[in-house]
């Protein structure tokens, strides 16, 4: 049996608390029991997305970057980068005279990234930075392209990250959000369920020794807003010709937007 739970709407909670899965924890809270999250999955991250997704992230991200609009001598930031499979694609397309950023909250997810795309010979044009969605630590009008993928749910004002989001695009960028997100049909939702809260904790046991924190990712993602929320909330950041396109049948969404 799963629980049911509503996900917030346009703007976190008013109070002074927000969720960490389907718990309630203080605000101050949040980011680091997330960062406890990550740090005890960096290691097994990739191997762990292959088998939950059954490898069809990959495909995911593939159309993320096809969507991007990336091309050579751009400045792209890739938000909660992790092991960096969008800046690895994000770096073959600006080539050595753009630059990508690897940014992510958590040292350890950037470490695994870093130490990755070193393995495979990528260091010209990828900058690594340690920063927080929310304050992002750039100027304004930096980027013609942002992206975030399968990370925004973690954050804690996603209101205020989006903000940001926008204020680090050059006019004209684009913003590339990819994310879990809510199943149009009835059956395939169920059987999400049944395989989030099933299958997910013990994948995460079996070959990461973590049960728990998969236990928080599934939730996550119930406590996610919709793709037309998230839309409206795109909108109220200050993006324009928002949309999304739904993909395997909605358990993904990939959301675009373009800073006026």
């Amino acid at each position: 049996m799963t629980q049911e739970r509503t996900p917030p709407t346009s703007s976190e909670t008013q109070d002074d608390n927000t969720h960490f899965g389907f718990r309630k924890v203080a605000k101050s809270q949040k980011a680091g029991q997330v960062a406890d999250v990550f740090h005890s999955v960096a290691g097994k991250y990739d191997l762990m997305n292959d088998l939950m997704s059954m490898g069809v992230h990959r495909l995911w991200k593939r159309f993320t970057i096809e969507s991007s609009g990336v091309r050579r001598g751009h400045r792209v930031l890739d938000i909660a980068g992790g092991t960096g499979d969008l800046t690895m694609k994000f770096s073959d397309l600006v080539g050595p005279e753009g630059q990508v950023v690897l940014a992510d909250i958590n040292a350890s997810m950037l470490e695994v990234g870093r130490g990755r795309l070193l393995d495979r010979g990528y260091a010209g044009n990828i900058e690594y930075v340690q920063a927080d969605a929310e304050h992002l630590p750039f100027p304004d009008n930096s980027f013609n392209a942002v992206s975030i993928a399968f990370g925004l749910r973690n954050v804690t004002d996603k209101d205020q990250a989006l903000r940001d989001m926008t204020r680090v695009l050059k006019p004209g960028g684009k913003l590339l959000i990819l994310e879990f997100s809510k199943p149009a049909n009835a059956v395939l939702s169920k059987a999400y369920d049944l395989y989030s809260f099933n299958a997910l904790p013990f994948i995460g046991q079996l070959v990461a020794g973590d049960a728990s924190s998969y236990r928080y990712l599934a939730e996550s993602i119930r406590m996610h807003p919709d793709q037309n929320t998230l839309k409206a909330m795109m909108e109220n950041a200050g993006l324009v010709n928002c949309k999304y396109h739904d993909m395997t049948g909605g358990v993904v969404a990939l959301h675009l937007g373009i800073k006026p």
